[in-house]
């Protein structure tokens, strides 16, 4: 593959995962939500499309979107870590963690930033004043500025300081191991397809195709989102706005949250929104692998159009 289709490749592979947080979004903000319920017998009677027509209904369609900005960010400074230790380092096992562990603190704050914006509601809109100099404070009958990234980063520093904004790095740091549980699911279902394939006797379906190393690749995923998913309740929990209406709601850490979530939820609160969480991942996973070919085409298309008019006007200065 030349230097031209890499960065083809390269291009179609980001467009295919812009356009799947971009759609499946709205999913993450519904369930972001469902993880911060934090009553035993708070279960919603609805799923989670019905919950998003309850979000636009009530609080408008850009909340569907609370934090989608950050979240580019907080990927790309993943995605960058992870190859930038990945070519550091020739041992893989080793390059991956590492380079989790420095991402989950680098990108912790802007993680907290946007779980903070995914699950502000307008239940809250009457405190947003605290966080707005005394100038700035508009009557009651003015609908308050919307809760963007200045005031969720001003609501957490007031809260805890600089540090509040690393509230639940610890469960994030310990889901690291999420790769390492995938490949272990990945391995023997790769190779019992393999085994199933030569004892059926026919060459032409020996080898393993690219949909079916996906679909191994996302029952993996599937399998070890399931294992630490308690993991990002935990995280999700930290990272929220803290009511104050109950103590029990309250967590001063990690395993305050866990003490707490066992004794008033039971073991229900550390799966709350798992069916939606898994909906996100398989779109999220399948868009991008729907999409890579159609994606490469349409940058053969621009980057064939771009060279035409070049040309035409190189030829157009020549020529005049």
């Amino acid at each position: 593959m030349g230097d031209a289709d890499a960065l083809i490749n390269g291009l179609a592979v980001a467009g295919g995962g812009f356009i799947a947080q971009f759609i499946t979004y709205p999913l993450q903000t519904v369930n972001a939500r469902q993880q911060v319920e934090r009553n035993r017998n708070e279960r919603r009677k609805f799923g989670a499309l019905e919950q998003m027509y309850h979000i636009v209904e009530q609080e408008g369609w850009g909340r569907l979107y609370g934090g989608f900005a950050p979240s580019l960010v907080a990927i790309a400074t993943s995605e960058g870590v992870h190859n930038y230790f990945y070519q550091k380092f020739r041992n893989k096992a080793e390059a991956t963690a590492l380079a989790g562990c420095v991402s989950v603190l680098m990108t912790n704050p802007i993680s907290l930033v946007v779980t903070r914006m995914q699950t502000h509601t307008k239940k809250s809109q009457p405190n947003r004043t605290d966080l707005l100099s005394p100038e700035d404070v508009i009557p009651s009958a003015v609908e308050p500025p919307p809760f963007g990234v200045n005031l969720a980063i001003q609501e957490v520093y007031g809260e805890r300081g600089v540090l509040g904004f690393w509230r639940g790095a610890l469960p994030t740091l310990i889901m690291v191991i999420k790769p390492s549980i995938q490949f272990m699911l990945y391995e023997p279902l790769l190779k019992e397809l393999k085994k199933r394939k030569r004892l059926s006797g026919k060459k032409r379906n020996r080898n393993v195709t690219s949909l079916e190393i996906f679909l191994l690749e996302t029952l993996a995923n599937l399998g070890a989102t399931v294992v630490t998913y308690p993991l990002l309740v935990i995280k999700s929990r930290l990272q929220a706005k803290q009511t104050v209406e109950h103590e029990r709601h309250q967590y001063k850490g990690t395993t305050d949250a866990i003490d707490k979530m066992i004794r008033h939820e039971g073991w229900y609160g550390f799966y709350k929104g798992l069916s939606t969480k898994i909906v996100q991942s398989v779109l999220a996973a399948a868009l991008p692998f729907m999409l890579k070919e159609k994606l490469v085409k349409g940058a053969d298309w621009v980057v064939l159009q771009a060279a035409t008019l070049f040309l035409k006007f190189f030829f157009a200065l020549i020529y005049t």
